[in-house]
């Protein structure tokens, strides 16, 4: 997506005027494929602090401060750049017999597969400066949960040494043998020390690099930042470039909305990753800093929002999960034939990880959502042949449903861990005090989830689609039974009379466990929901006790187990409330959809345009902004694509290539003139669409592609 210039915006389009919510500035955070960096404001990576630079999974440099003759430095600014790069300005203290400081050091520091940091000191003095420029640098190769989860130091020994003008670290842990060499030509290197005697000119400057490289089963890894080299010409700035320019140009009235959707676009390009071994296919890592990797709901989810706009990234991430589907039975790593994973590590200490394995598997929700995906990929014109090439997938995922999924042959998906090294709860709520109910006691496993049934009617029907698309119409009736088989045994099971609303989830012993949740909107957006009750449904998630006029609470106000300020008990998610104003407009509630993206807009707004992962729960009545939720990921993949859907949903723009339509409606006043240029369509081609409060005009429409409603402009 590539921001255009927007029109002059009139009063509907205009900023509500929300202040800004202030947001704790402690760390800064940069990132490139399944490398990050944590550090302080000032640059500093600090030991003993959940800081470091990470590459695959481990911390590879724990400690990183620069002194210049002996004393830190003070921070003025950081200047951000693309996602990988960060500019830090500081100044050292005064001179002897100056009362102010004169010189300025700038650090542009450069993450990618290591990290590469230039370093300029700037005299304004009219007198040179004699510097000693000292860096102080430690690895202790953590595992990133380690790190994380600020438990013990990794077991395993750490040498170091020294030679000419590089420092060396290794790590020895079991078979797995890491390293690190940092390296700055002209320095003098000493224990944990690289020092540059410098004379700095007056009312001038001098300048260094310092490059980290790390190494992996005795084998140094490339530098993408060489010493050098221009930052235009590396590859990850090639890539970036590559990203904006292969993504639809989009322009929008409201500035909220527009400023959103460019921070987003440059935060997901920042989350693509790819598989080493085979680096033709990306796919999107679920957040950073600590999820710089491949996870099946949270990348399903954000690639669910993406698809109208970055196909290619949706493909990837359906490939590279296809990859690594289930193939046998492990109840270590809840690994089952069919089964689509629930994370990928590949840190130093995989017996860190859940399962105790790089791949996990135990997620509940990600086999169905990998089946929606594929189906709605078809119908905005993936190609046919790498459709084909998913056909195993496709059909492995589908017979993992009605195999495993469904533990009991109760026609329910439902989940139970099958050792204490997995995830208690494996759908999107998945912390420990989730599944409670409205009284706040814990559901006994197994646990079928409501927003799964959702999932999974919807995966019966996309299985339904993509057999039909390959020929097999007998095939593709019999799950179109299922999903209506679902459908209507859902209704009975999980539908509460008192409270006119469906439960959260089924416990092991088919009780209904009685919160009232956001997951509920989910089985909106999916179709779950009967007809007759859509109307409660949607009033109750537009009422005050799910509604906190900013976005859905995962729980209802009213339960005694409410919490504003916890994870999935009473917090603010946008993802989940997008999905919810998705489902509202699907049945036909378009007021409700539109304030509920009334709400997410001004919650945009007093973010500076960057949605973090979830934020508290508070009524906006009591809380005029949105409140940060503490440990929120910033920047996160399904938060980033947030913008996205709510543009599409703004237009209701939906595609079906396969039947040659395409169709769209007029925006709500909120986001008032949108264009949208060069919408891909697979191999078909693509389209542009204008809208405003007079209607829809559809532009470039690809041969046998035609409108659903006239165009009205």
């Amino acid at each position: 997506m590539t921001a255009e210039s927007p029109p002059a915006h009139t009063d509907e389009v205009r900023p509500s005027g929300l202040p800004q919510v202030a947001l704790p500035q402690h760390q800064v955070t940069l990132v490139e494929g399944s490398t990050f960096c944590v550090c302080t404001t000032s640059g500093e990576i600090r030991p003993g602090r959940a800081e470091g630079l990470f590459v695959r999974d481990t911390r590879v440099i724990s400690q990183w401060e620069l002194r210049l003759d002996g004393e830190l430095l003070e921070p003025l600014t950081v200047i951000p750049g693309e996602p990988f790069e960060q500019r830090f300005i500081s100044r050292a203290p005064a001179r002897q017999g100056r009362a102010e400081p004169t010189l300025i050091v700038e650090r542009r520091r450069l993450v990618g597969q290591g990290m590469r940091e230039d370093i300029t000191v700037r005299n304004y003095a009219s007198e040179a400066a004699g510097i000693d420029l000292t860096l102080t640098v430690g690895a202790d190769f953590a595992d990133l949960f380690q790190v994380k989860e600020q438990r013990g130091l990794p077991s395993g020994s750490v040498t170091h040494s020294q030679a000419g003008s590089d420092l060396l670290f290794v790590s020895h842990r079991g078979t797995e043998r890491r390293g690190v060499r940092i390296t700055a030509p002209g320095a003098v290197a000493s224990p944990y020390t690289l020092t540059h005697r410098a004379v700095v000119p007056p009312l001038g400057s001098w300048s260094t690099t310092v490059s980290v490289h790390p190494s992996a089963s005795g084998q140094e890894m490339d530098a993408v930042f060489p010493a050098g080299q221009a930052v235009e010409a590396t590859q990850p700035a090639r890539r970036m470039h590559s990203w904006r320019e292969a993504t639809p140009r989009i322009s929008v009235e409201n500035t909220v909305v527009a400023q959103a959707l460019s921070i987003s676009e440059q935060d997901l390009g920042a989350l693509r990753i790819r598989d080493p071994e085979h680096p033709d296919d990306e796919a999107v890592a679920a957040g950073a800093p600590w999820f710089m990797a491949l996870f099946g709901r949270d990348s399903l989810l954000t690639s669910w929002m993406l698809l109208p706009f970055a196909p290619e990234l949706v493909l990837g991430t359906l490939t590279m999960l296809a990859r690594l589907q289930g193939a046998e039975a492990d109840p270590m790593t809840e690994e089952e034939p069919g089964k689509i994973l629930h994370e990928v590590r590949r840190g130093a200490d995989l017996s860190l990880a859940l399962g105790g394995q790089s791949v996990y598997y135990g997620s509940i929700d990600s086999t169905p959502l990998f089946l929606m995906l594929a189906a709605r990929a078809m119908r905005w014109g993936a190609p046919a042949e790498v459709l084909l090439r998913l056909q195993p997938a496709v059909r492995a995922a589908a017979e993992w449903l009605v195999r495993f999924g469904d533990r009991d042959g109760d026609g329910f998906i439902e989940y139970q861990r099958s050792s204490d090294r997995g995830l208690l709860n494996q759908g999107w709520k998945d912390s420990h005090d989730s599944m409670i109910s409205e009284g706040g006691v814990p559901a006994q496993p197994p646990i079928a989830l409501a927003e799964v049934q959702g999932y999974s009617y919807a995966a019966y029907l996309a299985v339904a689609e993509l057999e039909e698309f390959w020929g097999r119409a007998d095939d593709a009736a019999r799950w179109r039974q299922r999903a209506a088989e679902l459908k209507q045994r859902f209704h009975e099971a999980f539908w509460m009379p008192r409270r006119g609303f469906y439960a959260i989830a089924l416990d092991g012993n088919k009780q209904q466990v009685d919160a009232v949740s956001s997951n509920i909107g989910h089985c909106l957006w999916t179709g779950l929901i009967d007809q007759q009750q859509a109307p409660a449904v949607v009033d109750q998630l537009v009422g005050e006790d799910l509604f906190s006029g900013f976005g859905i609470r995962t729980r209802s106000a009213r339960s005694s187990a409410f919490n504003p300020v916890s994870y999935h008990n009473g917090s603010v998610w946008p993802h989940d409330t997008v999905l919810a104003a998705a489902g509202m407009k699907q049945y036909g509630f378009h007021d409700a959809a539109a304030a509920v993206l009334s709400g997410l807009t001004d919650a945009l707004e007093a973010f500076g345009g960057r949605l973090p992962e979830l934020f508290c729960g508070f009524q906006r009545s009591d809380m005029p902004v949105p409140v940060p939720y503490p440990t929120s990921c910033s920047p996160q993949a399904w938060a980033a694509a947030v913008p996205f859907e709510m543009l599409r949903l703004s237009l209701g723009l939906e595609v079906d290539v396969r039947r040659g339509r395409v169709s769209a409606q007029a925006p709500p006043a909120l986001f008032g003139t949108v264009r949208i240029t060069e919408i891909p369509l697979g191999e078909s081609g693509s389209f542009t669409v204008l809208a405003d409060q007079r209607g829809v005009e559809f532009l470039d429409l690809p041969e046998g592609v035609q409108a659903a409603q006239p165009a009205t402009l």
